[in-house]
């Protein structure tokens, strides 16, 4: 990543700058309910008003598809940043148009402006060059800091890049400097744990990963393709039948670096408050569904993680957001909190599953993205990153 220019390379005095953060945070009766993300992007806006930058943010809320939505407004993420910067942060009407322009040209040096929910305009999602070009006239110099949304080739995160001196924000250039230093030049032994529901997500990820990695620890719904590519029954457990004999092919590959769970917490019906019992791999009733990793198991994986230098982590192990399914992630989060390793925790459910007990401190990094942090570890070139200048 280090070959990517960011905001300490361009001069933001009196400019106005245009930044792509990601905003996308959960609402609550019209109040933001969790300002993770936008306090993951304070360093960059804070840096840039001490500059005295003229800072334009821009960023999507919702999946409103191209349609004006009252409930997607960005109004409560204006006010929340305002609490955070302990300064006003204007709100724009819309993201484009003579009102924006008009709104623009007020901010004096240091002044922060939100634009309004870019999705609003089907130009955000479609890439459209007249979108882009009136987004890009508002600025003089494009930030990306918005590395959970990098993965798409939009409006805001690719097309304007190309119009404007594009250089990385603080987040943008820290993601990517923990996910591709993991990758490229990980401290041995490297172990990956992967879970989560679908093993067809993760294909390119284990494929990836199998040639970088000692260990490769596999949870969640995913493994119960693998366990039933090896010729056990898993009863009423959600499998992928399509990806069986891919699965069947990476366990090949894979031979004795690819761990899979020897025993399982199985429940009588997918229900928080099913009825559940702790069984072997090999006796999973037939009318019974696997839905988190079991104590063995737990204790197999320690003995990876106990020796582990570097450690990469994506997705949960059961279904976690039902408490007595939890204990499989939680157990994980608890010896990555421990672990002197390098501890990378991937996006999205993975990430909130710390978060909510409280130890994103204990680890070296978790990452804002999801999508965008799988895409990476699976070595695909995100367009959000490709799009910016090299130094």
């Amino acid at each position: 990543m280090s070959d990517r220019r960011t905001i300490r390379d361009v001069d933001v005095k009196g400019k106005r700058v245009l930044v792509r953060v990601d905003f996308n945070v959960p609402l609550d009766r019209g109040k933001v309910a969790d300002d993770t993300r936008i306090r993951a992007a304070l360093p960059t806006i804070q840096y840039l008003m001490e500059q005295g930058a003229r800072v334009i943010l821009m960023s999507h809320l919702g999946r409103p598809k191209g349609k004006v939505q009252k409930e997607l407004r960005l109004t409560p993420v204006a006010e929340r940043l305002s609490g955070l910067l302990e300064r006003s942060v204007a709100m724009a009407v819309d993201c484009v148009g003579a009102e924006v322009e008009t709104a623009v040209d007020r901010l004096r040096p240091g002044d922060v402006l939100l634009l309004g929910n870019l999705r609003f305009h089907p130009g955000e999602e479609a890439n459209d060059p007249e979108f882009v070009s009136r987004l890009a006239s508002l600025g003089e110099v494009y930030v990306n800091d918005a590395f959970g949304t990098a993965h798409r080739a939009h409006a805001s995160t690719e097309g304007v890049a190309h119009h404007l001196p594009a250089v990385a924000g603080f987040l943008m250039e820290k993601e990517l400097n923990f996910l591709s230093k993991a990758l490229e030049s990980p401290e041995h032994p490297f172990v990956a744990i992967l879970g989560g529901a679908k093993i067809s997500d993760k294909i390119g990820v284990v494929d990836n990963l199998l040639g970088k990695v000692d260990a490769l620890l596999i949870g969640g719904g995913m493994a119960n393709t693998f366990l039933k590519a090896q010729g056990h029954q898993v009863g009423q457990s959600l499998v992928e039948e399509e990806s069986l004999p891919l699965a069947r092919e990476l366990l090949d590959r894979a031979g004795r670096k690819l761990i899979l769970p020897m025993d399982v917490a199985v429940a009588d019906r997918f229900d928080a408050e099913a009825q559940s019992k702790i069984v072997s791999v090999e006796e999973v009733p037939a009318e019974w569904r696997i839905l988190d990793i079991g104590p063995v198991t737990v204790e197999h994986f320690a003995q990876e993680l106990y020796m582990a230098k570097t450690v990469v982590w994506n997705g949960t192990m059961g279904v976690a957001e039902f408490p007595r399914f939890a204990a499989g992630t939680q157990a994980i989060i608890e010896m990555l909190a421990e672990s002197q390793a390098t501890t990378i925790v991937g996006g999205g459910e993975t990430a909130a599953a710390v978060q909510q007990v409280g130890l994103v401190e204990k680890m070296t990094h978790v990452s804002t993205g999801g999508g965008a942090s799988l895409e990476l570890l699976e070595g695909k070139v995100l367009p959000g990153v490709a799009a910016l200048a090299d130094r």
